[in-house]
């Protein structure tokens, strides 16, 4: 069976916004790092060692942000932010601009899925993942066989 779904355009906010969560979860150590240069503090007491702290922790999320803000405006990926539709099947998930523009990718490219309350989140890396929101999806059917493959594929518990 092969599910093919609604056309649909990733807005660059949300591109933006799921790229800087995936970051978090990821990431969730660095702030464990900002925390023991703020411990500094006892040993000698100056608020310098918090501000600089807190610093460097805004730092590190304003350069995440730099790195998806400016991923938007790159030429090369504009055509991530176009309308494409999506033929997935147990092979291959299949990116299509039109009848003649596509990109296969491989099961095998997935890292990780995740399954949100209204969309399902392919990651591949850091900075590239696949947003599949359930509505692009014409039935329930076909949501159930893509969640299917997740969960075949390990991808999903």
């Amino acid at each position: 069976m092969i599910v093919k779904t609604k056309k649909y355009q990733l807005e660059t906010g949300k591109y933006i916004k799921l790229g800087l969560t995936n970051i978090l979860k990821e990431q969730w150590w660095v702030a464990l790092i900002a925390i023991a240069i703020a411990c500094g503090y006892f040993w000698i007491p100056s608020w310098w060692w918090i501000s600089m702290a807190i610093l460097a922790y805004a730092l590190y999320w304003l350069f995440w942000v730099i790195q998806f803000a400016g991923v938007t405006q790159m030429e090369q990926n504009k055509v991530i932010f176009e309308k494409m539709a999506y033929e997935i099947d147990s092979r291959q998930i299949l990116m299509k601009l039109n009848t003649k523009q596509g990109m296969p990718i491989k099961w095998d490219m997935i890292k990780k899925a995740e399954m949100t309350k209204d969309a399902f989140v392919l990651t591949m890396s850091k900075a590239q993942f696949i947003h599949l929101p359930f509505k692009i999806f014409n039935t329930d059917n076909e949501k159930k066989f893509v969640e299917t493959i997740l969960k075949r594929k390990e991808l999903i518990k």
